[in-house]
């Protein structure tokens, strides 16, 4: 069985089972943090279509990452998640699954849906079943313990995408919403962060330009807006492609719980990155 071992653990977050648990907690308590733990319960409420989540080292993003996980508290767990994320390193394929086995974490194992990953790919030949693509990506790795701390067990889908064009965007979303139309205990999250290395303001200024496009599920919008503003959004084709099959879906909206950089953890506001949580919810 492959076995898929961190890569960014000891880096992005702690590689101690007992340091990541206190650093997630401590990200949820964190001032910009929604300022609680999850209560661990559950509840016939649904848990949400999606989450769109940011993945840079916990001491900076962590805390805005909380919000949306937060949001997975007190309701139905989802039995897979789906976790789409860009490929920084150029690595693979242009939209990688990765197909079987187990990813590891600090927090313990989480088990490949091969059955899922094989009925993704056969759904679009734009899919390959890939596992090279994923050893040194830490889009998706960073969402996991998130997940494992809030949800206890799930199964996985990772999928990460090198070719981040609008082509393939709506394409992975088309093949979403086609999965999720026949199963409702799947969560996607999108892995992304925002404007990279500007000053604060105007940070702050770009994110929201393309904060709204998201909010309004406007995948066309949001591609012109980030080239004719120069955001620097890393994980904009994962982002559209939930988008994409949440409007397939018949979602009307992402909603913004929280907007931060990392100017606001360190003081520093001379060159931040943007982070942003947000949830789509079922129609």
């Amino acid at each position: 069985m492959s076995r898929r071992s961190p890569a960014v653990a000891g880096a992005f977050y702690p590689s101690s089972k007992t340091s990541l648990k206190k650093q997630i907690e401590e990200c949820f308590l964190h001032r910009i943090g929604p300022g609680r733990l999850p209560s661990g319960k559950q509840s016939e409420r649904k848990h949400p279509l999606a989450l769109i989540s940011p993945h840079a080292g916990y001491i900076y993003s962590g805390p805005v990452a909380a919000h949306g996980y937060l949001e997975l508290d007190n309701r139905m767990r989802p039995r897979t998640v789906i976790v789409v994320g860009p490929n920084h390193y150029g690595i693979g394929t242009d939209v990688s699954i990765y197909p079987e086995g187990v990813w590891v974490t600090p927090l313990g194992e989480v088990k490949i849906d091969h059955n899922l990953a094989k009925q993704l790919a056969e759904l679009s030949s734009i899919f390959s079943l890939d596992e090279i693509s994923h050893i040194r990506e830490h889009s998706i790795e960073v969402q996991l313990p998130f997940l494992q701390y809030v949800l206890g067990e799930f199964t996985l889908v990772p999928i990460c995408m090198l070719d981040q064009n609008i082509e393939s965007s709506i394409e992975v979303g088309k093949a979403l919403a086609e999965i999720l139309r026949e199963r409702r205990d799947i969560l996607l999250v999108a892995s992304t962060d925002f404007t990279h290395y500007e000053p604060h303001e105007i940070a702050v200024k770009k994110d929201s330009i393309a904060l709204e496009k998201i909010g309004k599920l406007d995948v066309e919008t949001l591609y012109r807006v980030l080239y004719e503003m120069d955001i620097s959004m890393c994980g904009y084709g994962p982002v559209s492609a939930i988008l994409e099959a949440a409007r397939r879906l018949h979602a009307t909206e992402a909603r913004l719980l929280k907007y931060a950089t990392s100017g606001d953890v360190t003081g520093d506001l001379s060159s931040v990155v943007g982070y942003a949580s947000l949830k789509i919810e079922y129609p």
